[in-house]
């Protein structure tokens, strides 16, 4: 491409001609409406890591100690709203037939700004699920009044949110995939989309035709294979409008 302008026209005609389109997030997208990543760099709460409390193990170990850490993450992330990224893709499903908005974040925050069909493919972070009886529910709890709650049946209940060791939902990976293997365009915004399974649905996106663009404001590792637009993804989506 000649420029950023030229990349963001050629954009702007693939999603105007396409009947059917895909979009996957990541958390670039939530960090740009104050929404901490909470695990790298700054992730640190208290003396743990994310890594060392979004685990079964841990909850098994200390539910309440896990419960504290998402209720302080709930807390924080009840401050933030959707930002023009969030608000933009509302209007292109809008505008788009065929849509699909499959993401990573367990913010809720793309539900918050309208978007209807959602892949939340890690879950979300306001329902939770009886360890017991397996029901789920939505819980806009903020702070919890207890800890760790219960549910109905006396049983704990947990985030309905996927951890490290734990495989996605099988259902959603599969919707995902399949929207991504019959696209026509897919957006890929504000993630690296280096972690598998769901850094499959780009090449699966291109295997089947589509045009695929990624929304970052650095270059990834798959950027060589996708069309990229460099910037923040509050400017570079509405300007795909």
């Amino acid at each position: 491409m000649n420029s950023a302008v030229d990349t963001i026209s050629v954009a702007r005609s693939a999603l105007a001609e396409a009947r059917s389109a895909v979009v996957l997030t990541g958390a670039g997208v939530s960090v740009e409406s104050g929404v901490p990543t909470f695990r790298g760099a700054g992730g640190l709460w208290k003396t743990f890591r994310a890594e060392e409390l979004a685990t079964p193990f841990a909850f098994e170990r200390d539910p309440k100690l896990v419960w504290e850490w998402y209720d302080w993450r709930r807390q924080r992330i009840a401050q933030a709203k959707p930002n023009p990224g969030h608000h933009a893709l509302v209007e292109l499903e809008r505008r788009i037939s065929e849509f699909l908005l499959v993401t990573q974040n367990v913010d809720g925050l793309h539900a918050d700004a309208g978007s209807r069909e959602i892949v939340e493919l890690h879950g979300s972070i306001w329902r939770t699920q009886c360890v017991g009886c397996l029901e789920v529910r939505n819980n806009r709890e903020v702070p919890m009044k207890s800890m760790p709650p219960r549910c109905r049946c006396g049983a704990l209940l947990r985030p309905d949110v996927v951890w490290f060791g734990e495989g996605l939902p099988p259902g959603a990976l599969n919707r995902a995939t399949r929207a991504s293997q019959k696209c026509d365009v897919m957006l890929i915004v504000g993630t690296s989309s280096v972690v598998y399974p769901a850094a499959s649905l780009g090449p699966a996106a291109v295997h089947g035709g589509a045009q695929v663009f990624e929304i970052n404001t650095e270059p990834s590792d798959l950027s060589l294979y996708y069309t990229l637009l460099q910037g923040k993804a509050g400017e570079v989506l509405p300007a795909l409008l």
